[in-house]
């Protein structure tokens, strides 16, 4: 649904295929417009689909000559599928996938404040966004202070229905999901990764999964190669700026970042290194309507959000004309 904003701002057709899981966002904002605007019929449409029917969708708008841009948010699998098929028309392509957020504390670093930029960015929305931070480097001199207090603050999260007061984390989407947490959990203790909170259901429900900090994470177990999508903090142990910056660009990923740091030079000088899209230095959250939004690498192509967020969705014109003597 953000992605529908720039585009009919500008002038153009939509038709909306919002996730199979999450449709009602998309067909709320089709009502808002059509019960309170005069939008013309066909200029904003959605069209729901089953799981198994959404290849076929997909595969019929990046073919179709009618359609002439395609915006994604999805996996960066979805994404390199949908190029494949658009390319023989030179589909213009908008893609926000995958990522794979470092989360960078520094020996100089507030560590209170780290600590809950880190809750933030992690737990957010149960950890299922694309900009959540999934692998947390924090230097050796810091490190069990850190763990120390993360540990007691994940700990201490309500956990149940978003519809409650004071809940922190609820459910994941589905229970391919929770599956998908529990094998990437249970895989990265099985290669020595210690479960410091959670590492489980929640009370046996389908799609909860408690809070989790794991210690003892190392950048080649899964904890920290595989993008979680749920609410599980590996924390990974570095000894040098150097080191731990290597670390955080090894990956094909490059959407988010983040990193905390009391050293003025270090704050400008690791933020130009970071290979992603956006550097949150000393702030949990970055993404605003006035911001850009932008995947570098396999994590997408385009942007979305400030006046950046139109350039997808218009064409480039230059007109030169001659002197016309009869006017």
């Amino acid at each position: 649904t953000r992605k529908a904003s720039p585009a009919l701002a500008v002038g153009c057709s939509v038709v909306l295929k919002p996730a199979e899981d999450t449709p009602l966002t998309a067909l709320f904002l089709a009502d808002l417009l059509h019960e309170n605007t005069d939008i013309p019929d066909g200029v904003f449409n959605v069209v729901p689909c089953s799981r198994e029917n959404a290849p076929n969708i997909g595969l019929t708008l990046a073919t179709s000559t009618d359609v002439a841009a395609v915006s994604v948010t999805g996996s960066s699998h979805t994404g390199k599928v949908l190029m494949e098929q658009g390319a023989p028309t030179l589909k213009r392509l908008s893609l926000e996938l995958g990522g794979n957020a470092p989360f960078i504390v520094f020996p100089s670093a507030n560590i209170d404040k780290a600590v809950s930029g880190c809750i933030t960015s992690k737990f957010r929305n149960t950890g299922q966004t694309c900009v959540c931070a999934n692998r947390i480097f924090v230097h050796e001199s810091v490190h069990d202070e850190f763990l120390k207090k993360l540990t007691a603050k994940v700990s201490a999260m309500p956990i149940g229905s978003g519809l409650d007061k004071g809940v922190r984390i609820g459910p994941l989407i589905n229970e391919r999901a929770v599956e998908k947490v529990s094998s990437i959990v249970d895989r990265s203790v099985a290669q020595g990764a210690k479960i410091e909170v959670g590492g489980k259901r929640w009370q046996d429900r389908a799609t909860f999964y408690e809070p989790t900090v794991l210690s003892g994470v190392t950048h080649d177990m899964p904890a920290a190669a595989e993008e979680m999508f749920g609410p599980v903090a590996p924390i990974i142990k570095f000894q040098t700026e150097e080191e731990v910056v290597t670390l955080a660009n090894s990956t094909n990923m490059g959407l988010a970042s983040y990193f905390y740091s009391e050293d003025h030079r270090q704050l400008w000088r690791v933020s130009q290194q970071l290979q992603f899209g956006i550097v949150g230095a000393n702030e949990p959250m970055c993404n605003m309507d006035v911001t850009p939004s932008t995947g570098w690498k396999q994590s997408g192509l385009g942007s979305e959000g400030s006046h950046h967020g139109f350039h997808d969705y218009l064409n480039l014109k230059y007109i030169c004309m001659g002197d016309s003597h009869g006017l």
